[in-house]
């Protein structure tokens, strides 16, 4: 075992946010003490004190239910306790030392050196605070305590089941750290965040930095370095006189009328971004991000990347892995799911129920595949539930902003979280809350107030659809009015008074085909006997997508069979389950 658990740090020792990155940096993943409290006694025991042994060992980022952790233990235990020591590089003396978490489910609690160093709730975005008080010379232990509520249906929770066994659309539970978890030294005046917006139409990139620890400072600059594929592109210094600036840059390079280097699935083209930040001309904080020129808009009904019509061809992709649920096993696993998506003709995904990680975003970026953002949702309305997922979904969009590969934005899918919305006021003054203040935090990108139906104000009409006779598909999606008027779910898809205006329309989820190609039991919306007849089935639901006059994109259930559902174009191990040609083929319209 300890074999295993050392090649799984090695695994997961890449950068844990590559979106803006440093050089140097502490990854405090691989195996940390661990103990689970079930009597909840670890506060009152002060086990943030303690030099008492933890009764286990875990690998860190993978949660106990997982194999990968060395625990594999689905039962309910909602109060866990993790210890890590760790000695700080001598390099990094001066420093502020910031700890970083990349998501803990759910309420997390750290202390160093049995001081407390700072809390988060949320179990999907990230959290970090500055240690540097609190650090001793020698060896220093951090401890958290992370709490769950897996039988709580007002949390945001996503496909977690609050049941023992999974079963049905919900998968295994995850508590506790699921992302990476590193150290990072900064100056004590340093970049906290940059915010960047590319404009397409001026040839120009909007740089907005935020600046941690700064007051009445002279002498401080910040120089900004854009190239492209390694050739200089803009070299920009201008001083710095408050927390935030903002400057708009002009990429003065040669774009072939526009089109050559703009970022797309088919041609993900990326510029590089360093920020030096300077006090008297001495470099203080080096950050490097990167970004691409790209611009989502709806024209006259239609949905266009770079200013022209665009046909999404998205899967839904849950991102399970069989040994680690919802954290992958390697980085290289990421990547490969991105790459197998794109080899079946896919341009996109829609990540289902969960905030990826975000080395998957940066796959996405570099690779070329769309991605729509969806959040982790609850299952039931209440006022605590509203509390949690606003500032959640509040700190998903700061931490994905950048990403050009994220084209839209769901906040809720199929009512969860408001499952009354058809006639409840309340519940429809949140998802209308949602959508407006998804606007107000970044006005580039199109919103779905509610994917799949019951929709109110929103930029995309979106349906959901397992119906799997090809004739009754094409009739349905023949015209506007019959889509509209159709209720595949029993479902309408506007209430509240709202009605069709002339939004894009995009089937979100259909298909769903069940076929066995493993040793996995399960189901799917509907079935197949054998490989001909699996992609038999699948042609007759995609050919309707194709024909459809009003149709402007689709998103396939799904990628990779999960857990009970085995309706994946891969099996959860990902193997194809028919040739990937062939399914290309079908997935891209070819006759």
């Amino acid at each position: 075992m300890p074999n295993e658990q050392a090649k799984v740090q090695v695994l997961r020792s890449e950068y844990p946010r590559p979106q803006f990155s440093r050089q140097e940096w502490l990854g405090l993943n691989g195996e940390w003490e661990f103990t689970f409290d079930d009597s909840r006694v670890g506060v009152e025991e002060k086990w943030y004190k303690s030099d008492l042994a933890f009764s286990r060992k875990i690998t860190v980022p993978f949660t106990f239910q997982s194999k990968l952790s060395g625990i594999e233990d689905p039962a309910f235990h909602d109060v866990v306790w993790y210890r890590k020591r760790f000695n700080i590089p001598e390099a990094w003396s001066g420093k502020q030392v910031i700890l970083h978490f990349g998501a803990v489910d759910y309420i997390a609690s750290v202390w160093v050196n049995g001081q407390l160093a700072f809390t988060h709730e949320g179990g999907h975005t990230p959290f970090q605070g500055d240690i540097t008080s609190l650090l001793i010379e020698g060896s220093n232990t951090v401890v958290l305590r992370a709490e769950d509520f897996s039988r709580d249906l007002t949390l945001p929770r996503g496909k977690q089941y609050w049941l023992e066994k999974s079963a049905s659309i919900f998968y295994t539970r995850t508590t506790g750290i699921w992302q990476s978890v590193w150290l990072e030294p900064v100056d004590r005046i340093h970049l906290r965040k940059v915010a960047l917006t590319p404009n397409i139409d001026r040839n120009e990139i909007q740089v907005r930095t935020f600046i941690e620890g700064i007051q009445s400072v002279d002498g401080l600059n910040l120089q900004v370095i854009i190239s492209y594929k390694g050739s200089m592109v803009s070299n920009d210094t201008y001083s710095v006189h408050s927390a935030e600036e903002s400057r708009n840059i002009r990429l003065n390079d040669s774009t072939d009328h526009g089109l050559g280097r703009l970022w797309s699935p088919e041609h993900p083209n990326l510029y590089d971004i360093t920020f030096r930040l300077k006090q008297n001309e001495i470099v203080i904080d080096e950050a490097v991000s990167y970004f691409g020129m790209r611009k989502v808009s709806i024209e006259d009904g239609k949905f266009c990347l770079n200013n022209r019509p665009y046909y999404q061809r998205l899967a839904l992709d849950q991102g399970y892995f069989p040994e680690g649920i919802l954290t992958a096993p390697s980085d290289e696993a990421l990547k490969s799911d991105v790459e197998l998506t794109k080899e079946m003709g896919f341009n996109g995904v829609r990540k289902h129920q969960k905030t990826e990680d975000p080395r998957f975003l940066y796959w996405c970026d570099k690779l070329g595949l769309l991605l729509w953002s969806e959040a982790a949702n609850a299952y039931e309305y209440s006022e605590e539930y509203v509390r949690r997922f606003t500032k959640e979904w509040q700190e998903i969009i700061e931490r994905d902003y950048n990403h050009p590969c994220i084209v839209t934005w769901v906040p809720l899918n199929e009512s969860w979280g408001i499952p009354n919305v058809q006639n409840d006021k309340q519940q429809q003054q949140h998802g209308l809350a949602m959508y407006h203040l998804t606007k107000s935090l970044d006005q580039t990108r199109p919103v779905v107030y509610n994917d799949g139906w019951e929709q109110m104000t929103t930029d995309l009409a979106t349906i959901h659809d397992y119906e799997s006779r090809q004739e009754v598909l094409e009739a349905r999606y023949a015209s506007v009015e019959t889509a509209i008027s159709a209720m595949p779910a029993n479902r309408r898809i506007f209430v509240g008074g709202a009605s069709y205006e002339g939004q894009p329309i995009l089937i979100s989820e259909f298909g769903g085909i069940a076929f066995k190609k493993s040793d996995w039991e399960g189901w799917g919306y509907s079935g197949a006997d054998n490989e001909e007849d699996f992609l038999k089935r699948l042609k007759a639901v995609l050919d309707p997508m194709f024909s459809s006059p009003i149709i402007q994109g689709f998103c396939y259930t799904q990628l990779t069979d999960v857990e009970q559902e085995i309706n994946g174009l891969l099996t959860y191990d990902r193997e194809p389950k028919a040739p990937l040609d062939v399914i290309r083929k079908i997935i891209t319209g070819q006759k």
